[in-house]
């Protein structure tokens, strides 16, 4: 409004020419003259009035035309039609073709756009994001699946499409697996930074159950294996927000790029194996990536080598080892129990929760945060026991054997020895023969080594076989008394009811 006030100031006060005025100014001599016609036509004089501000006489000057035809087209509602757009396969075209066959005198398709348009900058605005050099590599599931034939048995597989994205330079990588479960979510994860050959500052993934345990937007808790995975490459894990796939769009739009450019035009091919199919993507994937950009200069490859990897963290010098995490209680045994087979845990946590660290080699006992068992993993079921895990009174009848006993009575003598191996040779059970040898050992501790020794001899020359029969030779003393000696005495007299020696030979 300033060079209007200016053009009527040269025009009334200083008496110029509109061509001067034009010149003046830098304006279009046609433009000088709307200006004082306008001017004119709305009765305005020079001066102008103090209180008149630049809106007013612009309001004045061009006031605002009516374009509006008496009868308007009928519009949709724009709320619905918005909502429908977010549906799966839904485009404006598709929508306009409904909207024409309800309205038959409705608005043109280009009218259709630009009124949507318009109504879509009514709605929610949203920040843009800008992502640093080898800071952030977002990751996700395509929706699809690629279809694997089994070559022998004709089965149909399916086969889950793992996509990963670079904040920085849009790198897209993407591979297939089986499943969405732990193992293969972390082995798709390791491929991923060493095909990288770098490790970005922050992972960015859903809220799936193989990288969340418990989704939150505040605090969500991370699977325990996928934390110890992003701990031993130095990286960070920041899922997104539940139902929130702008945290990461890079995402969504490298899955929408795979779909289109890789599952689309893989559609036709059979595939009999994991590694065909992840051959075929791999080709496709430098394709992809080489492709330029439309509004900047270069391509993914380039922007990846140039700008995130020089940023990205080195790789480990080791490939991370798969582990799984699992919190159970100790049993009374003070045992755990990991796929049929048992393994120690130091007694004194008993009924206590710990934490197992689970790999195919080991198997450790965590308990806040310090290990305090470790044990080898092996084929067999048979419980893997450290001796130094159990209380002193149970190591005590763990580790008994049979021959340790026997060691025992030979330094108490011959005959304690030999009784014991007539105990032993009579029980059936692990426990008998245990409970025997305590049993021995309480009578040395009670009448001595000696008296055990020579009661011991007594009872084997009268066939005695228990504790019982030892025991009631010491407390008789029969183990002091000499054995009964001599030649046998017959009757010296006759009876219907007596024999004699003669009888039998």
């Amino acid at each position: 409004m300033r060079q209007i006030r200016q053009v009527m100031r040269l025009h009334f006060e200083a008496r110029q020419s509109r061509r001067a005025i034009a010149r003046s100014l830098g304006l279009s001599r046609d433009v000088v003259s709307d200006y004082l016609l306008r001017a004119a036509a709305t009765k305005l004089s020079w001066p102008l009035p103090v209180t008149l501000s630049d809106i007013e006489l612009e309001q004045q000057l061009f006031p605002p035309v009516n374009t509006k035809s008496s009868v308007r087209k009928p519009e949709p509602d724009w709320q619905i039609i918005h909502q429908e757009l977010k549906r799966k396969g839904a485009t404006l075209q598709v929508l306009y073709a409904e909207y024409i066959g309800e309205h038959s005198n409705g608005m043109s398709y280009s009218l259709f756009c630009q009124r949507h348009r318009e109504f879509s900058k009514t709605l929610k605005r949203y920040m843009r994001q800008t992502y640093t050099a080898g800071e952030r590599v977002f990751v996700d599931y395509a929706g699809p699946t690629a279809t694997i034939i089994e070559r022998h048995t004709g089965q149909i597989l399916k086969a889950q499409i793992f996509v990963a994205v670079l904040g920085g330079s849009n790198y897209i990588y993407a591979e297939a697996h089986w499943s969405q479960s732990l193992p293969d979510w972390i082995a798709a994860h390791a491929r991923m930074f060493e095909h990288f050959g770098a490790v970005p500052a922050v992972v960015v993934c859903d809220n799936l159950k193989s990288a969340v345990t418990k989704a939150s937007r505040n605090d969500p808790v991370i699977n325990a294996t996928y934390q110890n995975m992003a701990e031993h490459y130095g990286t960070l894990i920041l899922p997104a927000r539940a139902r929130k796939p702008k945290d990461k769009a890079k995402a969504e739009n490298g899955v929408l790029i795979v779909e289109r450019w890789i599952l689309f035009r893989l559609r036709k091919r059979v595939f009999s194996s994991l590694g065909e199919l992840n051959a075929a993507i791999r080709e496709l994937l430098i394709e992809i990536n080489a492709r330029p950009f439309q509004k900047l200069p270069g391509c993914r490859q380039n922007a990846f080598e140039t700008i995130d990897r020089p940023a990205m963290l080195p790789l480990p010098a080791a490939r991370y080892e798969y582990a799984e995490f699992r919190k159970v209680r100790v049993g009374l045994d003070y045992r755990v129990e990991v796929e049929g087979r048992r393994y120690s845990v130091p007694f004194n946590l008993c009924r206590r929760e710990v934490e197992l660290c689970i790999t195919a080699a080991a198997v450790e006992v965590l308990y806040r945060g310090q290990r305090v068992a470790s044990h080898e993993r092996g084929p067999g079921t048979a419980d893997m026991i450290d001796p130094q895990h159990m209380e002193a009174a149970h190591r005590h009848f763990g580790m008994w054997e049979s021959d340790h006993a026997l060691s025992w009575a030979v330094q108490i003598g011959a005959p304690v020895c030999a009784f014991l191996e007539i105990l032993f040779a009579g029980k059936r059970t692990k426990e008998q023969g245990y409970r025997a040898c305590n049993g021995l050992k309480k009578l040395a501790k009670e009448f001595g080594n000696e008296r055990l020794n020579a009661a011991c001899a007594r009872a084997i020359e009268i066939g005695a076989t228990s504790l019982t029969n030892i025991r009631s030779i010491l407390c008789n003393n029969l183990d002091q008394q000499s054995a009964a000696t001599g030649d046998i005495q017959e009757a010296s007299f006759e009876h219907p009811n007596v024999r004699g020696s003669d009888y039998y030979h």
